[in-house]
């Protein structure tokens, strides 16, 4: 459960100036927030300093997946797969709140480069690096029985398949319940709250903070910390940069590019695995709420800024031509777009040149010559598994004795706040209710509309004009809780729709 009222920003920012911390967390992403967490629960005292809201990069742009990862099967990634079992099989158990059964369905066609027989000893590979412990063990399928899970396949070429089961997750609200737990146990956290610059201990000694402007006050605060940990995923390179302006990339990019069109009119059951007409690789659709179907995902090198990536139209092209080849019923079009966004996923550089497809989704830990400790790679599935390599060398490095790590088994907090009668959905089709504002504003550090309705709920993802045009109505709803007069409400929604089109704006 949430706590009954977060502490006012004002009181973090006093407590940020006040405090020295072992910990100084930068990065509010889902690595960063499982660092806090997991720090804050064994004792340490840590600051989560986020640039803009938590889960606002990689971390809210994804296909909303904890999967083990059957595609990397192929590449031989044995190790990750049975990591990311793993880590699914307790997100079920600790959040069932966030992290939900899914079964997929995978259709072979004539043709297709992966093989009925290749298919069926993936899936019990799949089966057994999960211990056989996952929600369900796969089937393999007859031509019937791919047709009667997902009755409006493209049946032309169709040859069989297999059903397996993975999990799907909200990813936005999962990045928040670490957030919460960690504040919980005494972390102070702060969003809208970029690193400026990192301080050092003299002129060639350890850094020891780190100068934070606060976004939305403009004041300049410097938090003191025995230990500066970068959790910032694609932005690595700039955080290491004001270590070292000559530092080389730690992290490459791939961009990841997602639909959300009306299920109605694909007519998924559950979710179907795919290989594109276009490559061959792997990609899904995937039920989502808001009566959607999420289509995704692009696996394209990048140099584009984290803050800038968008779809561009060639993506929206490739994601639809998959959609419409598998379900030919459909004849989705970009007018049938709902929305459409992108992410940047930050792969380990070195040894990561070729196919981003192929590339290891494994994370590090490396130290700095000044000593930041920098977290690269990693995904969504095995951020706890990360978090807690982290902190045990956070704690190896501050040569402090603390509690023993119990991510493994803890629960997560961040539920939603039951109905009540008098509670009113904020769009009649949509399950979103005035609560969820009041909650977010009140107990999930939320101060931006963007916050609300993109990271505190879907609102942004669901509805075709992305909620401008109840965007002033939310406002109003804010307003009282964040202090905000006429001339605020008016800022504030300009200032989400700046968002929506930097986020969701498609590229020629």
């Amino acid at each position: 459960m949430s706590t009954p009222h977060a502490p006012r920003r004002s009181e973090r920012l006093q407590a940020l100036a006040g405090d020295r911390f072992d910990l100084a967390v930068i990065g509010g992403g889902i690595t960063g927030a499982g660092v806090a967490r997991d720090a804050a629960r064994r004792g340490l005292r840590v600051a989560l300093l986020e640039a803009e809201d938590f889960a606002a990069g990689t971390s809210s742009r994804s296909s909303r997946l904890v999967h083990g990862g059957v595609r990397y099967l192929e590449h031989g990634y044995l190790h990750l797969v049975w990591e990311s079992s793993r880590e699914r099989r307790r997100l079920l158990q600790q959040a069932p709140h966030l992290v939900r059964p899914l079964q997929f369905t995978w259709p072979v066609y004539r043709g297709a480069r992966v093989k009925r027989w290749q298919l069926a000893a993936a899936l019990t590979m799949y089966d057994a690096l999960a211990m056989f412990r996952n929600v369900g063990r796969h089937r393999r399928l007859d031509t019937s029985g791919v047709l009667s899970a997902e009755p409006l396949l493209a049946r032309d070429g169709l040859l069989g398949g297999a059903t397996y089961w993975d999990a799907a997750t909200d990813d936005s609200r999962l990045t928040l319940a670490n957030v919460l737990d960690a504040a919980a146990h005494g972390a102070v956290v702060l969003n809208h709250a970029p690193v400026r610059r990192l301080t050092f201990n003299g002129e060639h000694g350890p850094a020891d903070g780190v100068e934070v402007h606060d976004a939305l006050g403009g004041a300049t605060i410097h938090v003191r910390a025995k230990l500066v940990v970068s959790c910032v995923g694609p932005w690595t390179d700039e955080i290491a940069r004001l270590e070292d302006p000559h530092a080389g990339p730690a992290v490459r990019g791939t961009k990841g590019v997602h639909i959300a069109v009306p299920a109605s009119r694909v007519g998924n059951v559950a979710a179907v695995t795919m290989l594109s007409p276009d490559d061959g690789r792997v990609m899904f659709t995937l039920p989502a709420s808001g009566g959607m179907t999420i289509v995704g995902t692009t696996d394209t090198p990048t140099t584009e800024h984290p803050a800038d990536v968008r779809a561009a139209r060639a993506d929206v092209r490739y994601l639809l031509n998959a959609a419409n080849r598998f379900f030919p019923e459909a004849r989705l079009t970009e007018d049938d777009v709902v929305s459409a966004w992108a992410g940047i996923r930050p792969l380990v550089a070195s040894g990561n040149t070729g196919d981003p497809s192929s590339a290891s989704r494994e994370h590090a830990t490396q130290l700095s010559r000044r000593g930041v400790l920098t977290a690269t790679g990693g995904k969504l599935t095995t951020y706890r598994a990360q978090a807690q390599q982290i902190v045990d060398a956070a704690v190896q490095r501050l040569g402090v004795t603390t509690k023993a790590c119990d991510t493994a088994d803890a629960p997560l907090p961040g539920a939603r706040p039951a109905a009540t009668g008098g509670d009113v959905r904020i769009v009649p089709e949509l399950t979103w209710r005035e609560s969820d504002v009041d909650q977010a504003v009140r107990q999930e550090f939320a101060e931006s509309l963007a916050d609300v309705m993109i990271r505190r709920t879907f609102l942004a993802f669901e509805l075709p004009d992305q909620g401008r045009s109840i965007a002033p109505r939310i406002a109003r709803r804010m307003a009282p809780r964040l202090g905000w007069t006429d001339a605020g409400i008016a800022n504030a929604v300009r200032e989400y729709t700046q968002a929506l089109d930097r986020i969701f704006t498609i590229t020629p």
